[in-house]
């Protein structure tokens, strides 16, 4: 029997012209949340050292904004079942911004993990979002495109967010960093409510829709693999910074470059990916966290060249820059009648993994060293990989033989 793809409800007709503008400031945007999302990772000595913690109690704040991007996914649809998407991503940009500037004058850890909620929260409803937005902005036929925007974003992040916030921590206080991206995010605000076009809200939104979502053929299995990649890679990501500091002789600018390279890997891959993704999500999907796992064991095993692991780092932010890309896509071609649906179990998977990975490893890198942690990483990568080319396949036979 013959399945075709069910009608999408939500308003997805074909744009006239890509608006260019609105994709612009919504990549901006993901750029600033990714940077405030990550910039412990860069930072974790100087934070740790200010607040009287240790490295692996820095990297939960990483681990807190997971948390609450994990609670808000599924639920904030259905808290506002009909409040147009424009509007929720303005007050969610003020709500990071508020964070950011809590962070920078908060005096203990107790506090800063409290400010970083708002910024999960804003994080995980830009990028449940994001699918829905892009559709609207540029057409459900150029999906694949529009949504390499937002991922672009993460991507230049990646590249020039968390290095300079390396540098700038360099140069003056890390609380002076956050304080500098929450002005940055509050400005975009403006832009934001000028710029996006009204994004009326999915018509239906439900835990019952999000759990007939996850039963679709290879769907659920997906998802799972899925959340093995995010957790292999910031099982490893989240701790960079120390994997580098076991690089002989390594100082503060060879890691700024090493992450800059890990960032300007990742802006390639978003940017060539991004541009033929909508006919080769399922070939991605595997290759991806296959590549990946190679290049996180890289950086641990050649850890004695500098020139082996800054050739690891850039494959590696090459292919994981993609992910999103890869992950969005899949679900925008298998759900196309619930893309809010979807792009909400993206997220919920995501930030649950995020969560997971920074957790456990600052228990591993804490107890027993990042070894260990990049090792569970690389186990749950291959793992990922093999769970996606099952789901493909299941996927394949749900349709015409």
């Amino acid at each position: 029997m013959t399945t075709t793809a069910p009608i999408p409800v939500t308003d997805t007709s074909p744009a006239e012209r890509i608006r260019y503008g609105a994709l612009i400031v919504m990549m901006m945007l993901s750029f600033l949340l990714v940077t405030a999302e990550f910039l412990p990772n860069g930072m974790l000595t100087e934070m740790a050292d200010g607040l009287g913690i240790t490295p692996g109690q820095a990297g939960q704040t990483v681990t807190v904004t997971a948390l609450v991007g994990f609670i808000v996914a599924p639920t904030v649809g259905i808290v506002f079942p009909r409040l147009d998407r424009r509007t929720l991503l303005v007050w969610m940009a003020i709500a990071a911004a508020a964070s950011n500037l809590i962070v920078a004058i908060a005096p203990n850890l107790v506090i800063i993990l409290l400010a970083r909620f708002l910024l999960g929260a804003a994080l995980s409803t830009f990028w449940s979002m994001s699918i829905t937005v892009a559709v609207r902005i540029a057409g459900p036929e150029r999906l694949g495109r529009a949504v390499m925007f937002t991922s672009a974003g993460g991507s230049l992040a990646t590249v020039a967010g968390v290095p300079l916030g390396v540098i700038l921590s360099e140069a003056m206080d890390w609380r002076a960093v956050f304080a500098v991206a929450g002005i940055a995010t509050g400005l975009l605000s403006v832009a934001l409510r000028l710029l996006l076009p009204r994004v009326p809200a999915a018509q239906v939104s439900s835990f019952r829709l999000l759990a007939d979502t996850i039963r679709r053929p290879g769907v659920g299995l997906g998802l799972v693999g899925h959340v093995l990649v995010v957790v292999g890679h910031f099982l490893a990501y989240t701790y960079i910074r120390l994997a580098l500091e076991r690089l002989p002789e390594v100082d503060a600018p060879t890691i700024i470059v090493l992450l800059a390279i890990f960032g300007v890997g990742g802006l390639a891959g978003n940017l060539i990916i991004g541009l033929i993704i909508d006919r080769s999500f399922r070939f991605f999907a595997v290759l991806a966290p296959a590549v990946i796992a190679v290049t996180v064991a890289a950086t641990i095993l050649l850890s004695g060249s500098v020139w082996a692991v800054g050739a690891a780092v850039f494959v590696w932010g090459f292919f994981f820059a993609s992910w999103l890309i890869v992950v969005n896509t899949w679900v925008g071609h298998r759900t196309p009648d619930r893309l809010e649906a979807g792009g909400s179990l993206v997220v919920v998977g995501f930030q649950g993994a995020i969560m997971l990975a920074a957790g456990l490893g600052g228990l591993l890198v804490d107890g027993v060293g990042v070894e260990v942690a990049y090792g569970i990483g690389v186990a749950a990568l291959v793992a990922g990989a093999v769970l996606f080319g099952l789901s493909n396949r299941t996927l394949a036979h749900s349709t015409v033989r």
